[in-house]
Formats: structure tokens, C-alpha cells, sequence
């Protein structure tokens, strides 16, 4: 029989003291498998360091010296979102960095368990991007993007620790390559650990908005290796949650984890954009996404003016005796000049000024009459030259956007019912592109993100569906943080349109049947939206074309009463010069 217990025990052993060389460990903040992070304490300063190492030795002395080489070089870097190193060396073979806290928590400890606000997850993760990308084009790469090597400090501030401490260890030769800086893929190298830097922020950005680990895994790395090309599963944000998820920051994380490669963020410019832009639209008051473009639109104005077009309007102002509907033609074909005098002509100081009481100017030949030949030939000097600051490659661009929102404008004057002005049918199509103008004008390289992101992906076999695009309003969440056309209505409220114009220039939403119009500003917005979805139309693949232009029929057929043979012969289009010949002569009236 077991001899019976004694009846007191003896006290509990002190916890055993750890030590790391002089260091004594006292907690540990995190592991992957890649790195792992201690609180540790100085006896000799009484100073408490965060200790990184990495979880695999260098293989021998030369990958040691490569190892601390690209650590030192990190060291250097100097950003307020980078941590500061105390301390770099090797204890019993084990290469480490030491860096002060600052008393600060992880990120790891603030968000375990807890879905964090929009804006807070926003604000965070920008942080971290600011400093990854000072450090990408320093050509210094993470490798291991984790929530315990992120420090927060008061008032929310963010450094990130662990900097190329996972970088991958060398072999003998190819470190002694790299020391003699003569490895050609050393390039190649960087910009792949990069991107997976990106990607490690789109996954660790899922994690705080979600609040909870993405795919039931802590450490990033291993859910990256589950993601594609490496593994076959997918993430995206789930639409259930303790808090609600604004649909431009849904559409972001979910670009930044897509299982489509060609989808992502390919560097941390591009996401930090994405995200500061709608940290904008939702954080400034009253700004909206019109604080993407306030200083750009003061300095560059809404569009530059059309070769030629803004000088032949000048010279025409100076002219005695010209028709106003003659001065408006020549105006109507330079959209830039239309907008800017539609712009004078809506502002608060002269709309209160001039015309008290009135509705919103909808048609050149009545900003003509209010501005005289003095003010056209004014806001044609005041144009920017084009292409303003546009390359070649964006003002093409531009070009032809501007080109094919002028045929739509010609296309709804002839799908228009009779007796609607055609000047205002004609503006408020081209104006229900105004956010996608401003957006190839003022960011032509976010307006090519966008076009890439909606073309659809090949099939991955034969057989197999091809991968479709996002949509429009998708893609520009996903690059701009807000929708085009709520840019397009931002600049139209700022020039004094009213809400009734407002609503005019947003095109019928692709998911709600359009079956009546109960007003004539219901019939001028059927009727644009009809025009420029025709035109899209015709910008698919060839193959595509003749259903998309019946998807469109069967739309507006019922409002508009047309037939596929009625959308083509629209599609031809009439002279621009014909538009204000044909309005109605009067110009003290209301337009609408």
C-alpha cells in the first residue's frame, strides 16, 4: 500500500529563473514559424527590451555575417512606424535583436478576440503600411508579418519590430555571393518578399476588422501557405460580425487576400492608398470623397481643356455680333469649358447673387447669357493646357473616355422622348461620367488599377468558366477607398448642383429593374443611364456585344420603348455641332 501523505506539503518551488546570455526571459509575446518574441529585462540597466529571433540558425559563419548584415541595415532605417533596435548579436549560436518597448502592448494583446472599428483597424494597418513601404524602397523586407512583433504606444501609435530578422539563411555559397553583391536574384528576391509583406498586411487586416484568426490560424505565414498559388483555400471577410463592415473597407481586405495573384496589392503604396483614401471619405467632416481631389481640383481643375477647343471659345468671345447658340457649340465641344461654366454659374455667390430663387444651370447657352462673351473667354484661359500633368499613356486614356462619353451624349438625344431640351439630355449624360473623368484626369495610374481589376481572368482550364472581373464600384472601393460615382456627385455638389442634379447624374443601379419615370428628372436619368450602358456595351469583347446590347433593351424598353435596331442606329450618333442649334431658343426660362 502507498505510505499515506504527509500531512502538510512542502511550499511550491519558485518558478526557475530563464536566461538568454545576460538576458532574463520573462514572457514570451509570440511565436511562428518563423520568429519568436520575449519580454526580457537587463539586470545590468534594469531595462525591459523586446527580444526577436529567428527560429532557424544560420547554417555557418557566412550566413551569420549575411544575416546581420541585412539586420543592420534595418537597424538604419529611421521611421516613426519602425521600432527602435537597442541591440544586435549572437548568443550561443543564436543571432538576435533587441528592441525598447517602450512599455507598449502587441497588437497581438490589444485585438485577441475582438473585432476592432473600421477606421481604428484602418488607422493601425496604415500605420504599419507607412513603414513597410519606407522600408521596401529602402530594399529592406519584413519576412514575417506578425501581430506580436507590432509594438502600439499611447494615442494609438504603431512601430513594427522583427525587421529581416526572418530573412531566409544562406547557404555558404550563396551568402558569400551575396556579400560580394554580385547574386543577380537578389532583385528578384526582394520584390517577392515584398509582396508577401503585402500580403501578410492584407491577412493581418482581415484578422482585426474580423476578430478572430484568418482560417483558425495565429500565424500568418502558415495561413499565406494555405492561400493560393501555394495551397487551394480562400478568405474573405464573413458577413456575419460583432460590428458592421462598410462596404469600401470590405471590398479592400478582400482585394488584399483575393485568391486571384493578379487581384492583390502588388506593393504597399497601392494598399496604403486604398486605405487612407477611405479613411478620408469616412473620418473628415463634411469632406466625403470630394477630400481625394479639394487641392487638385484648385490646381488642375476638373479637366484640362480639349486641344484647341479652349482658345477657339476665346477667340470667339472676342467676336461682336456672335449667335449665343453658335459661342455654345463650340463650347459644348470641349466637355472641360461646358463643366467650368457650369461651374461659375452654380456657385453660391452667383446662383445667390444672380438668380435668387432659381433651379441649378443645366445648359451652356444660359451660362453664356449669365457670364457674357467676357466670362467665356475668361474661364477659357483659365483652363488647363492639355494634357495638364498627364502622361501619354493617361491622356490617351482620357481621350478616349472623353470621346465615348461625348457619343453617349449624342446617343440619348436620339433615344430621348420629344420635347426634352437637348442641351440638358446631352450634359447630364456626359455628367453621369463626370467621377470617372476626374478619376482618369487627377489619378490616371489608380484609373488603370481599376480598369485591370474588372477585366475578367481566363479560364484556368479547359472547359472551366473564366474568373469574372469586379464590378465598377468594386474595383474603386478596392483602389480609391470610395465608389466613382460618389466622387462624380462630390464635384457636382461642390460646383452648387442641387440634389434633384444629383441624383440625375447617378446612373439606374445595374441591380434594380427600371420600369417607370414619374417625373422628367426620372426620364432624363433613365434616358442617360440607357446611353452610356449602350456604350459600354459596345466596349466589351466582340462576341459579347450583341447580348449585352439586348440586356440593355430589355431594361428600358418598357420606359423608353425601344428595340435593339433603335440602340445601334443611336449608337451613330449625331454632330456635337447640332446640339445647341436645335434647343429651344429661350434662355430666361428654367432649363427643367
Amino acid at each position: 500500500m502507498p505510505a499515506p501523505a504527509p500531512e502538510t506539503s512542502a511550499p511550491a518551488r519558485a518558478a526557475a529563473v530563464r536566461w538568454f546570455g545576460r538576458l532574463q526571459l520573462q514572457r514570451l509575446l509570440g511565436k511562428s514559424e518563423r520568429t519568436m518574441a520575449w519580454l526580457v529585462a537587463d539586470p545590468r540597466t534594469g531595462q525591459q527590451l523586446m527580444l526577436v529571433l529567428p527560429r532557424v540558425q544560420p547554417a555557418d559563419a557566412a550566413a551569420l555575417e549575411l544575416w546581420q548584415q541585412s539586420v543592420r541595415r534595418a537597424a538604419r532605417l529611421n521611421h516613426p512606424q519602425l521600432a527602435a533596435v537597442v541591440e544586435v548579436g549572437v548568443q550561443d549560436g543564436w543571432p538576435f535583436v533587441a528592441y525598447d518597448p517602450r512599455d507598449g502592448a502587441t497588437l497581438a494583446e490589444h485585438a485577441t478576440g475582438k473585432s476592432l472599428p473600421g477606421l481604428e483597424a484602418a488607422g493601425l494597418l496604415r500605420q504599419a503600411l507607412q513603414g513597410l513601404a519606407f522600408a521596401h524602397e529602402a530594399g529592406v523586407a519584413h519576412h514575417d508579418l506578425q501581430p506580436y512583433l507590432v509594438l502600439l504606444g499611447e494615442g494609438g501609435s504603431l512601430r513594427l519590430a522583427g525587421l529581416a530578422v526572418a530573412a531566409e539563411m544562406a547557404s555558404a555559397g550563396q551568402a558569400s555571393r551575396q556579400l560580394a553583391a554580385v547574386d543577380p536574384g537578389a532583385l528578384r528576391s526582394h520584390r517577392a518578399a515584398a509582396e508577401r509583406d503585402v500580403l501578410c498586411s492584407g491577412v493581418l487586416l482581415h484578422t482585426l476588422v474580423a476578430g478572430q484568426a484568418a482560417l483558425d490560424e495565429p500565424d500568418i505565414g502558415r495561413v499565406i501557405a494555405r492561400l493560393p498559388p501555394l495551397g487551394r483555400e480562400f478568405l474573405r471577410l464573413p458577413w456575419t460580425g460583432t460590428l458592421p463592415v462598410a462596404e469600401p473597407l470590405r471590398a479592400i481586405v478582400n482585394r488584399a487576400t483575393d485568391r486571384q495573384e493578379r487581384q492583390r496589392y502588388r506593393n504597399a503604396r497601392t494598399l496604403l492608398s486604398a486605405l487612407e483614401g477611405w479613411e478620408r471619405t469616412e473620418a473628415e467632416a463634411g469632406g466625403g470623397p470630394l477630400a481625394l481631389l479639394a487641392d487638385r481640383l484648385r490646381s488642375a481643375g476638373a479637366l484640362p481643356s480639349s486641344p484647341g477647343a479652349a482658345a477657339r471659345a476665346a477667340r470667339l468671345a472676342l467676336m461682336e455680333g456672335v449667335r449665343t447658340n453658335e459661342l455654345a457649340e463650340v463650347v459644348l465641344e470641349d466637355l472641360a469649358l461646358s463643366f467650368e461654366l457650369l461651374r461659375l454659374v452654380n456657385s453660391a455667390q452667383v446662383r445667390g447673387s444672380q438668380i435668387s430663387g432659381s433651379g441649378p444651370v443645366l445648359t451652356v447657352r444660359r451660362a453664356i447669357a449669365m457670364t457674357g462673351l467676357e466670362g467665356v473667354r475668361r474661364a477659357a484661359q483659365a483652363l488647363r493646357e492639355w494634357p495638364g500633368p498627364l502622361g501619354p499613356e493617361g491622356a490617351g486614356a482620357l481621350q478616349r473616355l472623353i470621346e465615348r462619353c461625348k457619343r453617349a451624349g449624342r446617343a440619348a438625344l436620339i433615344l430621348r422622348p420629344a420635347a426634352y431640351d437637348s442641351e440638358v439630355v446631352y450634359l447630364v449624360t456626359v455628367m453621369q461620367n463626370l467621377g470617372r473623368l476626374v478619376v482618369h484626369y487627377h489619378f490616371a495610374e489608380e484609373a488603370q488599377q481599376i480598369h485591370h481589376l474588372m477585366q475578367p481572368a481566363p479560364a484556368p482550364g479547359a472547359g472551366e468558366p473564366e474568373d469574372p472581373g469586379m464590378s465598377e464600384e468594386v474595383a474603386a472601393y478596392a483602389v480609391l477607398g470610395t465608389d466613382i460615382e460618389s466622387i462624380g456627385a462630390a464635384v457636382a455638389r461642390h460646383w452648387g448642383l442641387d440634389d434633384a442634379v444629383l441624383t440625375m447624374i447617378r446612373r439606374e443601379p445595374l441591380t434594380t429593374p427600371v420600369r417607370s419615370a414619374d417625373s422628367d428628372d426620372a426620364m432624363l436619368r433613365i434616358v442617360a443611364s440607357c446611353a452610356n450602358e449602350a456604350l459600354d456595351a459596345q466596349t466589351q469583347p466582340l462576341a459579347r456585344v450583341g447580348p449585352a446590347l439586348h440586356r440593355v433593351v430589355q431594361r428600358y424598353s418598357r420606359v423608353l420603348d425601344i428595340t435593339v435596331r433603335d440602340l445601334q442606329a443611336a449608337l451613330q450618333g449625331v454632330p456635337v455641332a447640332t446640339i445647341a442649334a436645335t434647343a429651344p431658343a429661350p434662355l430666361d426660362e428654367a432649363d427643367f
